[in-house]
């Protein structure tokens, strides 16, 4: 795929929306807004914004927990609007207030998250063979993080997609950390690619902060699949600013992150790399890069309004209607 200007600036703006929303979600959980817990994506935004923002509306996204999808959800085009009012338990949600970060789009090919770590692979391939079977040139890409890695449904699915040519792309969200646990005391290899080789799927590493890159990959990728030549493997080097969630120590084996380690991290911020390198290359200007913003902060007031304005549920009959069919 030849990248032309509108398209490096939707990748952009998705970036840069991304990383809006996601601040808004760590304020809002702070201020009691936002239900229950919060994985933040800062730092690690790249890997989903570019490897769903080419999508076609019908391909199926399995979504990693960063930012509880949301660089996925807006890669592929949902607006954060009645994702994030699910997360505030609001009527007005994707789930009727009922889901938590658990919502569907199936008309963008967002059908739900399993909420256990490595469910997303079988998951992901059950998808796959409905996408093949109906011959409509459906992809399913399949987020996961490094901790997931280690996940023996990987090896199950990863052995069936390979098998069947499956129309499935696993992209691994590689940020070194897992939850508490550098990559390298869980995995003997520098790169979480080779687990492809089993399998004899191609595979490839790319910088994970660069969103390009990502894009340039996955969609390589998407179109194999596209063409019947079965699964193929994508590894992300990204990086977790923060810690695994709000609220949890950001350690690693029981000790505090070196600070100086992330301010390195910090220096290859994946928006502050894309908005350089359009500025230089002139797909962009300051201006334009200072209305993607302001348009970006406008979206997310406009959100939090509706989110405060949505009511909490108060129907007796919902959770019956949610839960059984008539």
């Amino acid at each position: 795929m030849k990248f032309e200007k509108e398209d490096l600036v939707k990748l952009y703006r998705n970036l840069v929306r991304t990383r809006a929303f996601d601040e808004a979600a760590v304020r809002w959980l702070a201020q009691g807004k936002l239900l229950a817990f919060y994985h933040p994506a800062q730092g690690g935004e790249a890997p989903g914004v570019g490897g769903c923002t080419f999508l076609r509306d019908d391909d199926i996204v399995y979504p990693h927990l960063r930012g509880h999808g949301l660089p996925h959800m807006i890669g592929k085009g949902i607006s954060p609007k009645l994702y994030l009012a699910e997360h505030c338990g609001k009527a007005t949600g994707a789930a009727g207030g009922m889901g938590g970060f658990h919502s569907v789009f199936p008309e963008k090919g967002a059908l739900g998250a399993g909420g256990t770590i490595g469910s997303c692979f079988p998951v992901s391939v059950g998808w796959a063979l409905a996408a093949k079977k109906n011959g409509r040139g459906q992809v399913v890409v399949c987020f996961f993080g490094d901790g997931s890695a280690n996940r023996g449904t990987w090896h199950e699915a990863a052995n069936m997609a390979a098998l069947w040519k499956l129309p499935v792309v696993w992209v691994c969200e590689n940020n070194g950390v897992a939850q508490f646990v550098p990559i390298e005391d869980a995995y003997p290899l520098e790169d979480l690619s080779n687990l492809a080789s089993a399998f004899g799927m191609p595979a490839v590493v790319v910088d994970g902060q660069d969103v390009m890159a990502v894009a340039e990959a996955v969609t390589a990728a998407v179109e194999r699949a596209r063409e019947g030549k079965g699964p193929s493997f994508v590894e992300c080097k990204t990086a977790r600013f923060g810690p695994h969630g709000i609220g949890n120590p950001d350690k690693v084996h029981g000790k505090d992150r070196d600070p100086r380690q992330i301010e390195e991290l910090k220096r290859r911020d994946p928006v502050a790399l894309f908005r350089s390198r359009l500025l230089e290359q002139g797909v962009l200007t300051e201006e334009d890069a200072e209305r993607i913003s302001r348009e970006a902060e406008a979206e997310v007031a406009e959100t939090e309004a509706f989110i405060d304005q949505s009511p909490f549920p108060d129907d007796p009959g919902m959770l019956d209607r949610a839960l059984y069919a008539e």
